[in-house]
């Protein structure tokens, strides 16, 4: 929109895309389609270019402090996974999307007394053992600092899914994620009943239910 001279009356003389208007009205007209336009250009933008976030969970550990953050997206008709962390113990770290959003810190694994067991198992649409769940993710890097982060694509599941009547968490573990990978001749029969649940990946230490974003949201 370019502001081109005055009417005798004093309103402005404007011309967008080659459209020439005059008057107040007009004016209020063209900025009110502009603003569409840009509007309609970020939302076109956002689809060419990047992901649309469909939901978000803030990651915590059992004393209730914030460690970490992740977000969902839909991207190129996959689910992106982007997780942030901080203050985490050095090394690798399982993670994975759990079966249910509560994040109870007082609820204990009767097995281990490892927290959070109120997540629930691995999050899974079919019956696959691990690494083949559809919340499986390969683990978290945390340097040296206490920091990592990852992005993840996954077409095993859409992020709607997550969004079911009991929820999803995200759980970060103690130890590695070994991927069920025990060769045989570590261990005659491969990997166990516990390795094929859990990929051995310890202790749950930090949890975060994933929330849907609302629409129309900033």
């Amino acid at each position: 929109m370019v502001v081109t001279g005055y009417e005798a009356d004093g309103s402005l003389v404007v011309s967008f895309g080659g459209l020439r208007m005059a008057g107040k009205y007009h004016l209020f007209a063209v900025v009110a389609l502009g603003a569409g336009a840009t509007a309609l250009g970020a939302a076109v933008a956002e689809r060419m270019t990047g992901a649309a976030e469909s939901g978000s969970a803030v990651i915590k550990d059992a004393t209730g402090k914030q460690v970490g953050m992740l977000r969902v997206a839909t991207s190129g008709g996959k689910t992106k996974i982007t997780i942030t962390a901080q203050d985490l113990p050095p090394g690798y770290h399982g993670f994975h999307i759990h079966a249910k959003g509560v994040c109870d810190p007082r609820s204990k694994d009767p097995a281990t007394g490892s927290p959070f067991f109120s997540a629930g198992p691995h999050f899974d649409l079919d019956a696959h053992s691990h690494p083949a769940h559809s919340g499986d993710l390969p683990p978290l890097l945390v340097n040296g600092d206490g920091t990592g982060s990852a992005t993840v694509k996954t077409d095993r599941f859409q992020s709607a899914q997550l969004f079911d009547r009991d929820g999803s968490a995200i759980v970060i573990h103690a130890a590695p994620d070994n991927q069920a990978n025990i060769p045989k001749r570590y261990a005659a029969s491969g990997p166990d009943a516990e390795t094929l649940k859990t990929g051995d990946s310890g202790a749950r230490i930090a949890c975060g239910v994933i929330t849907k974003r609302q629409s129309g949201r900033g």
